[in-house]
């Protein structure tokens, strides 16, 4: 289902950074009005700034499942029957180590975040989407950010992993259950994107990782991540606009995305040997 950004409402999480908010930026190039969200107000004002104005801000928590239903219920109202493209791209990445010295409550906040703000959100804007659609207005679409982290199983990324992996199902179901409605739904799959994600992971409270492999952690995140985040903007925007329901970003993504494929056993072995030249993890 193609969607055009010209006349929509463009609803997004995570605005105040990254990807999230050249996907504003650019939203709001190509004719959109946005609704840009996040905790991070200073941050949204930057990027309201750098849109040239014009953005309708707002702080939100994913994780509050009170504050999205509260939030629904104000913005709703103004959507006035135009077409919704909700793209949920808020999330946290988190430096734990392994699954033995994750606790219970880092696993949580990651997982509240990365994949139940996603679902959260969802839940509250898929049936105005769905009445919409229906009123014959066409045009919403659902856009869900997974990773190439929801391809593969990576050791020292097993909150991160569940999220991702879980997204991307969630997001599969849907776009089974969607079909025929006129609401379109893709899953994007960006790889190594030149972000702050990596320097602003949480660290994990076992004390298992030390500065210096943060650190380490970091300056190899940041020699591999390849796309910038405009570049990344630009495909996904691209992707929605012709209707892709599966949207890799970047050489890595694709790479990762053929060899899980290929290899679905052997890639285990293959990636661990590569990550361990480059991380202590």
């Amino acid at each position: 289902m193609k969607s055009s950004l010209t006349n929509s409402i463009i609803l997004i999480t995570g605005a105040a950074s990254g990807i999230g908010r050249s996907l504003a930026i650019q939203a709001a190039q190509l004719g959109g009005q946005v609704i840009a969200t996040d905790v991070n107000e200073a941050g949204l004002t930057e990027t309201d700034q750098l849109a040239g104005g014009g953005l309708i801000r707002h702080r939100l928590d994913v994780a509050d499942a009170e504050a999205i239903t509260a939030f629904a219920g104000r913005v709703i109202p103004t959507l006035a029957g135009r077409p919704l493209i909700l793209v949920n791209n808020a999330g946290v990445a988190l430096n734990s180590g392994p699954f033995s010295e994750t606790s219970a409550e880092e696993f949580d906040w990651l997982l509240s975040i990365n994949l139940f703000g996603v679902i959260r959100m969802t839940r509250a804007f898929l049936p105005y989407m769905l009445e919409q659609s229906r009123s014959g207005g066409g045009g919403s679409h659902l856009v869900n950010l997974s990773s190439v982290f929801g391809f593969a199983g990576i050791q020292g990324q097993s909150a991160y992993c569940t999220a991702k992996f879980g997204v991307r199902g969630f997001t599969e179901t849907l776009r089974m259950e969607l079909m025929g409605t006129g609401v379109g739904v893709s899953c994007v799959h960006p790889g190594g994107i030149d972000t702050n994600i990596a320097r602003a992971a949480r660290r994990g409270a076992s004390g298992y990782v030390t500065d210096a492999m943060h650190a380490q952690t970091t300056t190899s995140f940041k020699q591999m991540a390849r796309t910038s985040p405009d570049e990344a903007a630009r495909q996904i925007w691209a992707g929605v606009q012709q209707g892709n329901t599966r949207i890799v970003i970047g050489p890595d993504g694709r790479l990762i995305d053929w060899l899980t494929r290929l290899l679905p056993k052997s890639y285990t072995r293959l990636f661990k040997r590569q990550l361990e030249k480059s991380f202590t993890l």
